[in-house]
Parts: structure tokens; sequence; C-alpha cells
């Protein structure tokens, strides 16, 4: 029987530990803080919990244009409900405790050895697990490195977890920011931004970018700074700041160009670093870019012998759906069973601010840059009979294909629910389907979906000379 040896236990450790089961491996996983890793306790599953609690205060706050209102209440009815943050946040943590003891059921019951405790390569083939009772040492045929990340801090901005905070202590908070300064415009600053302000919050948007995400589709990105500025967020954009500090019961933030931002509370969304220190990589033969990010190839292999790595701590692509294939991938391929590799190029990914951000296949800039020769269709919902009825104003959807042939290489979707939306684009990408038959499919009446075959319909008979948007 294979020994398989994971350190980490985020996605792309316990989906690895549950495929290497499945292949016939006697499987050991070693995490220090719970099933899950970040992204169940600290990361995606707390964040987009606030966010479903924000996506409700959005709905009600917009009941009114649908005719909805209190009676016998002259309130407007958006007033009328009230945020208990500490309530919020106490769900937040009971619901990622109890999704983390879901996962530890299911890799018990598979029959999965689970160690509390930290983990170090000793070689390529033995781990040394440090637990509450000493070390163990843990032979290994095969190994696989799924450490995750953690956030970035800077050193004259340090959280105290009380007024400046991590995406990973703002949970902590039990009472609603009287204005919360987020420093940082990426997905991560971006979510939590469009959140709290969604919640009542008064927020001030810090972006050393001409405008927030600026690794998005910059179609949408605009629209999502317009939503911002149009309710009430204050973004600063080509604001870097370089200093947090505490003075008394405020925090000033202070910016390059000598500027300053007073809020309450701040959160600091400066991206990650990767928990790849201390732990026997570079010993054991295994290569890291400059980042401290582990080099893999696309079957998760990295330099060393017997030794695969998975998930943030690999920087190929920070999302949890992504870090769950490397690890299935590494089993796969570890342990003999057929196995296509890692293909970017399929993976579609969300930013849930309101309304959402998704994305699959190649980008606008791949089509701008001449790096994909393709067509570009792009349609408003605005014209959209479900979203009329919906009173939603905001938002698109747009589609990428290749010329004369019509298959579909990519596209966005900018929408509430976007990220349930992008799936047929995404099965679209994967299948090499076509413009015709992506339009050909029926959609139901009235619904957003029907945009996106409407988009296809239109990318009928094109040339690569006749690029149209709408």
């Amino acid at each position: 029987m294979t020994d398989v040896v994971i350190i980490g236990g985020g996605p792309g450790g316990y989906e690895a530990a549950l495929v290497a089961r499945q292949l016939g491996g006697r499987v050991t996983l070693v995490e220090r803080r719970g099933l899950g890793g970040s992204a169940v306790l600290t990361d995606v599953v707390p964040s987009k919990t606030l966010i479903a609690a924000a996506e409700v205060m959005t709905k009600i706050r917009s009941a009114e244009e649908l005719g909805l209102h209190l009676v016998d209440d002259t309130r407007r009815l958006g007033a009328a409900v009230g945020v208990d943050l500490g309530r919020v946040h106490a769900r937040i943590r009971d619901l990622a405790k109890a999704q983390s003891a879901d996962i530890t059921e299911r890799l018990r019951g598979d029959g999965v050895r689970l160690i509390s405790g930290t983990g170090r390569l000793d070689g390529t083939q033995r781990v040394i697990a440090q637990t509450a009772d000493g070390e163990e040492e843990l032979p290994a045929d095969i190994v696989l490195v799924a450490t995750g990340a953690h956030p970035r801090e800077l050193p004259t901005a340090l959280p105290d977890g009380e007024r400046i905070f991590t995406w990973a202590q703002i949970y902590d908070l039990d009472q609603v920011p009287e204005h919360l300064v987020v420093v940082g415009s990426g997905v991560t600053g971006a979510e939590f931004a469009s959140a709290y302000t969604a919640l009542g919050v008064r927020v001030t948007l810090v972006s050393s970018r001409h405008q927030v995400l600026p690794g998005q589709d910059d179609d949408a990105a605009r629209v999502i700074q317009q939503v911002f500025e149009n309710s009430g967020m204050t973004v600063l954009n080509g604001a870097r700041a370089v200093a947090a500090e505490r003075r008394g019961e405020e925090v000033v933030v202070r910016l390059a160009d000598g500027g300053e931002v007073v809020g309450s509370h701040c959160l600091m969304a400066v991206g990650a670093v990767p928990n790849t220190v201390h732990i026997g990589l570079e010993e054991a033969g295994v290569r890291l870019s400059a980042s401290g990010h582990i080099e893999v190839d696309r079957v998760s292999r990295t330099s060393a012998r017997g030794v695969y790595a998975a998930g943030d701590c690999t920087g190929v692509n920070a999302l949890a759906s992504v870090a769950a294939m490397q690890g299935r991938i590494a089993m796969w391929h570890s342990l003999g069973d057929s196995v296509g590799p890692l293909d970017l190029r399929t993976v579609s990914a969300n930013v849930f601010t309101a309304p959402e951000i998704a994305t699959v296949g190649c980008s606008q800039s791949d089509i701008d840059t001449g790096v994909v020769r393709g067509l570009t269709m792009m349609l408003p919902l605005r014209g959209n009979a479900r979203a009329k009825m919906q009173a939603l104003n905001d938002g698109f959807v747009k589609i990428f294909c290749l010329p004369t042939t019509g298959i579909v290489v990519g596209g966005v979707v900018v929408a509430p629910s976007a990220s349930e939306l992008i799936h047929p684009l995404s099965i679209a990408v994967r299948s090499k389907l076509t413009v015709d038959e992506l339009a050909e499919a029926f959609t139901v009446y009235p619904s957003l979906s029907g945009s996106l075959a409407e988009a296809a319909r239109r990318l009928h008979g094109h040339s690569a000379e006749q690029v149209i948007t709408y």
C-alpha cells in the first residue's frame, strides 16, 4: 500500500486525501488549525456568508422600487432594518466550524488518518509531524504540500485585531463600524467594501490603481466602480496607503502623497503570503519562486521527486476550486490513475461584489492585445426583460468566440448571481461549443440567462473584421 502524507487540510489537501483513499492509498493528513483550512475558517466561507447578509440588505433597500413599503410606518423600508453585526459574525463563525466538522467527518469516514499539528519535510520520503504530544515520523511514498497562505501585513500598518484588521480577524468585530477604511481594491478589498456598504457602514476604499479591481475585465470593473460610488462609498483612486496607526478611538491611514484618511476602523487587504517557510522545502530540493511560492507543473509536481503541491502556496491561481483540482490531479498522477493536466483556460472565477463579476476562459485583454484572435459581443442587462422586472440597472454579459468556427473561448457576466450564470459559458468553453450551439439551447423566458443566448445569436455570421459590441 502506498503511503500518502498531506500537509495542510484546505481544499487542496482534503480533496487530495479523498482521491488518494479512493485509489487505495494509506493517507495521513496533518493540519494545524482545522479541516477546511483558511478557505473554510477565515476566508471564503466566512466572507461569502457575510456577503449573503449584505445581499439581503441590498434587496430590502431596493424593495420600494418594486412597490413595497412598510404598513403604517413613515420610515423607508431600508431604514427600518438594522444590522446586529455581533450576531452576523457569530453566525459566520458557527457556519465555518460546522463546515469544518463536516469535512472532518467525511475524511474520517473514508479512512484518512488526521493529525492535529504542523508538518515539515525531512527529505522527500518522510514528514515530521509536530503535535502537542511531540514529534512523529511519517514515512511517505508521496507527499503533497497544501499549506495555503496568510494575509500580508505591512510593517507600518500592523493589525491589532481591535481597530486595524486583516480579513482573517474582522469577524471578531461585534459593533458596526462608524467608518471603515478598506486598504486595497483587489478582489478581497472590493468584496468587503461592497458588503459593509450594503450593511449600512460608511466605507472609504483606498485604491492604488486608476479604478477598483485592476485584475478584472475593465468594463466590469468600471461598472463596479460606478455602483460603489452611487451607493455612497468613497473611492480614492491612485491613492497608495503607506501606513495605518491608531490614535485613540480612530485609525489614521497615511497616503504616499502625504494625505490622510481618518476612520473608526481599518481593514488591510493588501495581498497574501504563501506558507512555505520553515517546513523543509528547499532542503528537500523543492524549488521556490522569488515570491516564496512553490513551483509546480500542470500535474502539480514540484522539482523534488515524489513531492507535489496544491493551492495558494503554489501561486497558480488563488481559488479554492483550483486548489481542489490541483490536489486531485496530484493524486491521480502520483497513484497512476488517468489524468489531464490543469487547464487554466477553463477555470471560472467570481468576484462577490454587488453585482457579482464572473469570468471564464480568455479575457478582453487577450482579444485586444492579439493573444487570442477573436470576436466580442457585449449586451447590457438593462435590455433584458427579467432584469427590468427585478429593477436591475447595472451589469452586462459578454461572450468571446473564435472567428470562422465560432467556438466560445471565454465570457464575462456582471449581474446578481453571476456565479450561477457563468456555468453555461463554462460548459461551452470546456466542451468547445460554438456560439450557434449555445444559441440553439433553450433558455427560460424571462430569464437573465436569456441574454447569454441572445449574445451568442448576435455573433452568428460575423467575421474577424466585424467585432460588434452593444
